[in-house]
């Protein structure tokens, strides 16, 4: 009798330089925080944003436009944004 085998993948989450919750914050105070918390970030780190305003799905992905950061992820509450 043979033996079933199993291939099994794990994908690591990735390494974020900054995990925020801003939970209710209203999307203008989450934009300034944002400007400051990004000032210390590299180029290439990630930032993990969990943002519960209702404004966020066109906020947050305006913000990176504007900012020329990449946003990686957008499915409301959370952003993943990588830094310019």
């Amino acid at each position: 009798m043979q033996e079933a085998t199993t291939n099994t993948t794990t994908t690591a989450a990735p390494s974020f330089a900054v995990d925020w919750d801003a939970g209710h914050m209203g999307c203008g105070e989450v934009l300034i925080q944002l400007k400051l918390r990004f000032r210390p970030l590299q180029t290439g780190d990630l930032f993990r944003l969990i943002t519960r305003d209702i404004a966020a799905p066109l906020e947050i992905p305006a913000w990176c436009r504007v900012t020329k950061r990449q946003l990686i992820h957008a499915e409301h509450p959370e952003y993943w944004i990588e830094q310019k």
